[in-house]
């Protein structure tokens, strides 16, 4: 038996969009049933280096069919297997790293563990799995939240994650015209070279943007930059830039008269886009909606005619991280991708 090494070639070619959207759902399903394990994710501070590592450790389980059939507008359908999964990403965040030692600020690791051995099935770059889940994530959210004709897509913020949230998004809408606001000229020009051919993408304003159907934010600012006037009457907003205490991208105005879906009450309070003005008890319970969970398996309703805006606060869960891994590996598996070792030193005796 061998340790399966993937790297981030291998994760993007078997981090099959779909699927991961599919395993994400599910996962969500079964963390809302109680069917999986997933301690808070713990920090290590290094202010000297000006970062952190975050340990997300996480086992689920997925019944057979996890999910409910109240999506609206969805282009796809569920699959209904019986699995489980266990994992631990490790991950950082050091801002200084491109400048200073030409290295991403996010680096990712994923070990993927049997949970009836314990044995490492596989080790993988955690950085591109974390770029799909999260974009999964907001697929999910967007395929319960949307309007079901969304045909337009608006970005604020040109990063790396906004790749992947044109992926995602369009697997569950019918993507056709997306529009992209950043302040890096440069950056908006390669996300329309990248992208161009397959939808129509242009450069715009945040109002632009926010007056799409589907709107995803993916910036890491502290003051908010999209306001109740920035978005459409019935736009439904993926907040995902807020992964830290103090982080806020849509201000309160926004939030206020917004339908408000969390992933998580604990993470989203603290460092999700609701941690600033639930601190500050702008935004109490009673103005969460729901869990993307109980979405999922139906306990709660998703859109009515007269939800309006809708926000989904994604903080990203150690479970998506496990869900995707599980695609990847069982993707991996059944071709000759990656390198396998002998990590734990049993060789082909256990095989």
């Amino acid at each position: 038996m061998h340790t399966l090494f993937l790297d981030s070639t291998d994760v993007d070619e078997y981090a099959r969009m779909d699927d991961v959207i599919d395993a994400v759902e599910q996962a969500f399903g079964a963390f809302e049933r109680g069917n999986t394990q997933m301690p808070a994710k713990s920090y290590i501070d290094l202010p000297q280096y000006n970062g952190d590592f975050r340990s997300m450790p996480a086992y689920l389980e997925v019944r057979g069919r996890d999910v409910s059939s109240s999506r609206s507008g969805s282009q796809r359908r569920s699959t209904a297997e019986r699995w489980d999964a266990a994992g631990l990403k490790w991950v950082n965040v050091h801002p200084d790293n491109p400048v200073d030692h030409d290295l991403p600020t996010v680096l990712g690791t994923m070990i993927y563990s049997d949970p009836e051995t314990a044995f490492p099935l596989a080790i993988m770059d955690g950085t591109t799995l974390t770029m799909k889940r999260t974009g999964a994530a907001a697929a999910v959210a967007t395929d319960y939240l949307a309007v079901e004709d969304a045909t337009s897509l608006g970005i604020v913020g040109a990063g790396v994650q906004a790749y992947t949230q044109l992926e995602a998004i369009s697997e569950v809408r019918s993507i056709e015209e997306v529009v992209v606001a950043d302040k890096d000229d440069e950056r908006v020009a390669r996300f329309i070279d990248a992208c161009g051919d397959e939808f129509d993408v242009r450069a715009g304003s945040i109002t632009e943007a926010g007056h799409c159907d589907v709107l995803s934010t993916v910036t890491p600012v502290e003051e908010p930059i999209v306001g109740r006037e920035e978005v459409g009457e019935n736009t439904h907003v993926n907040a995902i830039g807020a992964d830290a205490e103090g982080k806020h991208e849509l201000t309160d105005a926004l939030l206020e008269a917004a339908t408000i879906v969390i992933d998580d009450h604990e993470q989203c309070t603290h460092s999700g886009e609701i941690n600033v003005p639930y601190g500050e008890g702008v935004l109490t319970d009673d103005d969460i909606h729901a869990e993307i969970g109980e979405l999922v398996v139906g306990s709660k309703d998703a859109r009515t005619a007269k939800t309006g805006v809708t926000v989904f606060d994604s903080t990203g869960l150690a479970i998506q991280d496990v869900a995707a891994a599980h695609v990847v590996y069982e993707r991996a598996s059944e071709t000759d991708a990656g390198l396998e070792f002998d990590l734990v030193g049993v060789g082909d005796s256990s095989a």
